[in-house]
């Protein structure tokens, strides 16, 4: 038996954040990030909505980048106090993802952060609350997932929660809060919701249902992403419902190893400076992987299939496999992206010598693969890697080296 989840209700289109008036409830906690939200007028509108539909209204605001595990005990902890029946998230997929495990721990305040980890194996939620997200980002898509990511800075690794139990009750996809991203973002979340939609496509776990949504998702993206990135607003709502659909597609058909990777470099080195953020890190990894996976004949397959959707070309599936990664490739150059770890800059940009030393990658090279392989995206990749085989795919990654194994 399979499931396939989604949200009961997906709002969508401009201005749709006005839906938020006809919930019932008596209140609302809304949470938050940096400050995006409050400038743009949005949070304003959110809470004067919530009020005119007859709520109280309270704040978590401050969410940061990459979530930590003591923000999720901080936010529930002001949730415990507060008792709202309506947890509303809004913002990029940081402040998102941070309400999820807060909502978690307000309904068993004794739940540890290491049990909230057990892949599905959260307790039944919504007995005190439901929950709503808003996205403003084009790409993490944890508005329609059963997915929470949150990161543990004393051992610099990102845990996913994986629970259907966690799939929003709505989410409100307005593109009016697209249009307030920085280019950068753009290209970041515009390459997660590619590598969302690649990875459930091939993912072990894919299916009649999560098919059609992974390859609109990725016509869309392919059509939209770079247009977006150059500042196209038509394009950027565009590709705030193609990151939907990619997020739907992955919440059902699961991940792969790309993203296994990126949870595990995110905040690795952090003490030289700076994160890999994450959509900048599936950006990097995916041709890799994707030259890895094809090494597997049903993945191959799958990967032409892909390509034959973006008429790419290619007269046999080893063909289209080369013209699929040489064309993430060069999208990763017109987002001004790096192709690996060792030119990546601490501000993500491409550099000659990126802020990862090769000494301190090789010595936490070994560390690196024993916890991709641990990660709750590696069990639905196409190919099982072994450690030695995923220590040297995390060196093609920091080398930009052709994967041939």
């Amino acid at each position: 038996m399979a499931r396939f989840t989604l949200p009961r209700d997906i709002y969508h289109g401009a201005g749709c954040l006005e839906v938020l008036k006809t919930l019932k409830g008596k209140k609302a906690v809304i949470c938050v990030g940096g400050g995006a939200m409050k400038r743009g007028g949005f949070l304003q509108k959110a809470q004067a909505y919530l009020e005119e539909a007859g709520m109280e209204v309270a704040l978590i605001e401050g969410i940061e980048a990459d979530p930590s595990v003591e923000t999720v005990m901080n936010g529930a902890a002001k949730m415990l106090e507060f008792q709202p029946d309506w947890i509303i998230a809004m913002g990029g997929g940081s402040p998102i993802d941070a309400a999820k495990a807060m909502w978690i721990k307000y309904e068993y305040p004794n739940i540890t952060f290491e049990e909230m980890c057990v892949v599905f194996g959260i307790p039944t939620l919504r007995t005190k609350a439901r929950f709503v997200a808003i996205p403003s980002t084009s790409g993490t898509a944890t508005e329609v997932t059963a997915f929470s990511i949150i990161t543990d800075y004393k051992k610099g690794i990102k845990y996913p929660i994986a629970d259907f139990e966690i799939t929003p009750d709505i989410a409100i996809v307005d593109s009016d809060l697209a249009e307030t991203m920085p280019k950068k973002l753009v290209a970041h979340t515009g390459m997660d919701a590619i590598t969302h939609a690649v990875e459930a496509y091939v993912s072990t776990a894919n299916c009649d249902y999560s098919d059609p949504l992974a390859i609109h998702a990725i016509e869309m993206i392919m059509n939209d992403l770079v247009p977006s990135y150059n500042g196209d607003m038509k394009a950027r709502a565009r590709m705030h419902d193609a990151q939907c659909l990619a997020g739907m597609a992955f919440s059902n058909a699961l991940l792969g190893i790309v993203h296994s990777m990126a949870h595990k470099t995110g905040a690795v080195f952090q003490d030289y400076g700076a994160h890999i953020i994450h959509g900048a890190a599936n950006a990097m990894y995916l041709p890799k992987v994707i030259a890895f996976n094809a090494k597997d004949p049903t993945a191959k397959k799958r990967y032409g299939v892909i390509a034959d959707y973006m008429h790419l070309g290619g007269s046999n599936d080893d063909e289209k496999v080369a013209l699929l990664i040489a064309y993430l490739r060069k999208m990763n150059d017109e987002l001004n992206i790096p192709h690996c770890i060792k030119n990546y800059g601490a501000d993500s940009y491409p550099c000659e010598q990126g802020f990862v030393p090769e000494n301190v990658f090789l010595e936490r090279l070994h560390d690196i693969a024993v916890n991709a392989l641990g990660d709750a995206c590696t069990g639905s990749n196409p190919r099982q890697p072994s450690v030695e085989e995923m220590e040297k795919l995390l060196k093609c990654c920091y080398y930009d080296l052709d994967v041939d194994f």
